[in-house]
């Protein structure tokens, strides 16, 4: 339906199944943190997107926001220090991770709701 592929309700979208992937992602780190030999995972985002915005520019005062293409992508954690077990999960900031991504989903999910109420509203002529 047209209403719901406004930019606002898209771009919450996307931001929802990044901070998915990430929860996903951050609890599978969680899980394997005494496997042996695992190696850590994350979402890499900030920089595709840093690289999406710069494809897209069509001038340099300008900047073209696309939900089209997928920026953010799960890649190995290279820059941590191994355990003994060659495992490089650091629990304490898996944690925090989790967290600060909980508080990110809870806001664009909120924000949302605010979202769908104001089309509630109209759809019942502002009663």
């Amino acid at each position: 339906m047209a209403w719901f592929s406004n930019g606002i309700v898209s771009g919450l979208e996307g931001a929802l199944d990044r901070t998915s992937l990430r929860e996903k992602t951050i609890t599978q780190n969680i899980a394997n943190v005494d496997t042996p030999n695992y190696k850590a995972q994350q979402v890499v985002f900030r920089e595709e997107f840093e690289h999406a915005l710069r494809a897209h520019r069509t001038n340099p005062r300008h900047l073209e926001f696309s939900t089209s293409s997928q920026v953010a992508n799960v890649q190995p954690k290279n820059n941590t220090a191994f355990n003994n077990n060659g495992n490089n999960v650091d629990i304490d900031r898996e944690m925090a991770a989790l967290a600060k991504n909980q508080i990110e989903y809870n806001a664009f999910i909120t924000r949302l709701n605010s979202e769908f109420k104001q089309l509630n509203l109209v759809l019942r002529g502002g009663k």
